[in-house]
């Protein structure tokens, strides 16, 4: 009997430091832009050509702004891998290689997600990623395809 409460309480506080919904719902990363862009969704191939640098208008000719958040931060860690399929460190190299080539720039860095949010607002043309459960507003959330 006393081995049964003890399983018991220990089961009721697992319960409560980690509820059910923790394991169902995985974190998303949401491709934004500037509502000035002109598409609703695009391939992965598209994001993969337009982060690496090597798009750099949207079909409209219109300029296009890459924004990226630092390579440890957990939201371009997961965006990097879940979205473009590949590691920071590959983005950088890529990045690296425009940049001392004379080929390209690199991306801007900005420090957080609120930035990233608030730029690519002011910034026609511009594009980045953020965490779905941040409050959205003033920019356009595009649906990235598989092809």
């Amino acid at each position: 009997m006393q081995h049964l409460r003890l399983f018991l309480l220990a089961s009721f506080i697992h319960f409560l430091l980690f509820p059910p919904m923790a394991y169902s719902q995985a974190p998303v990363v949401r491709v934004i832009v500037n509502t000035s862009v002109p598409t609703q969704e695009i391939n992965v191939d598209q994001v993969r050509q337009i982060f690496s640098m090597r798009q750099t208008v949207w079909p409209n000719n219109q300029l296009i702004t890459v924004f990226v958040l630092s390579n440890q931060h957990d939201t371009h860690q997961l965006f990097s891998t879940k979205v473009l399929g590949m590691f920071p460190y590959q983005l950088d190299r890529i990045w690296n290689k425009l940049v001392y080539s004379g080929l390209g720039e690199e991306p801007i860095k900005v420090k957080s997600e609120q930035e990233m949010l608030q730029r690519i607002s002011q910034q026609p043309g511009a594009i980045g990623y953020v965490m779905d459960t941040l409050d959205i507003d003033n920019v356009k959330i595009i649906d990235v395809v598989k092809e």
